[in-house]
């Protein structure tokens, strides 16, 4: 069975002023844990432990692996970095993504230089949130990763070409229908064919090929959380016409499916 669809969370109305007051308030006057409300401290040692020791495990695209279940603490984490400008958790988050990259490449992990791809946000939500969360999370991971000792930089190679219906009550077929063409790649990313993909590589031929830090790296999907996969999909197949084969995806979560 698919997974629970999450409730959209109400969109956040402070823009970019009211997130830059509000992580220098973060500075100032330490807000209560975001995970499960511990007074003074943003991200507790419990909620931080948590995070942190959660086993990267595949969702239901199996060429994606998410850190942790959508639920509890984590759950809580993602919505305060994602809609209330909670800036700060951006680091742990992208350590836990950063391990779920980790895990769905499994031994390809170091094998070539990767490319972490995030998954484009609306303009328009970007501009209410006053951020882009999942190109955040993905910088987060790169650095995270890089640390580890791989070769990874993250870049924004998608956007949307055309609008989408909402997602919330669609099923997986649903999904997949309503997001099919609606990502493209940007002009930057066409840059060529080159060389092959190699053995694991979710498309046919084709690496990507570029001037500068990009060439030779493999792309890897990034995304705060996995439903059904739809998105990640979509955005697979998007790069792969642009003869971009992504290697593998990762989510900092993936929500939970009903027990049977």
């Amino acid at each position: 069975m698919p997974p629970f669809p999450s409730p959209a969370p109400p969109p956040s109305a402070q823009g970019p002023f009211g997130h830059a007051l509000a992580g220098l308030l973060d500075v100032l006057l330490p807000a209560d844990c975001a995970g499960c409300g511990s007074e003074r401290t943003q991200l507790c040692p419990a909620c931080r432990h948590a995070l942190a020791t959660a086993r990267p495990a595949p969702t239901p695209l199996p060429w994606t692996h998410a850190a942790a279940p959508y639920t509890g603490p984590v759950r809580q984490l993602l919505l305060a970095h994602k809609e209330r400008g909670a800036l700060r958790l951006a680091a742990p988050l992208g350590e836990a993504l950063g391990r779920a990259v980790r895990s769905a490449l499994g031994a390809r992990a170091g094998a070539a230089p990767l490319l972490l791809v995030p998954m484009p946000s609306a303009r328009s939500a970007v501009r209410a949130r006053g951020h882009d969360p999942t190109l955040r999370l993905a910088g987060a991971a790169a650095r995270s990763l890089r640390r580890a000792g791989l070769d990874v930089r993250a870049e924004p190679l998608l956007r949307h070409a055309r609008p989408v219906a909402d997602q919330a009550g669609l099923n997986a077929a649903e999904r997949r229908r309503n997001l099919h063409g609606a990502l493209t790649v940007l002009p930057r990313a066409r840059t060529g064919r080159a060389g092959l993909a190699g053995p694991g590589s979710l498309a046919g031929p084709g690496s990507l090929a570029g001037p500068g830090s990009l060439a030779g790296r493999h792309p890897v999907l990034v995304d705060d959380l996995v439903t059904t996969g739809a998105s990640l999909t979509e955005a697979a197949r998007a790069l792969a016409d642009a003869g971009l084969p992504v290697r593998a995806g990762a989510t900092v979560a993936a929500t939970v499916r009903p027990s049977d």
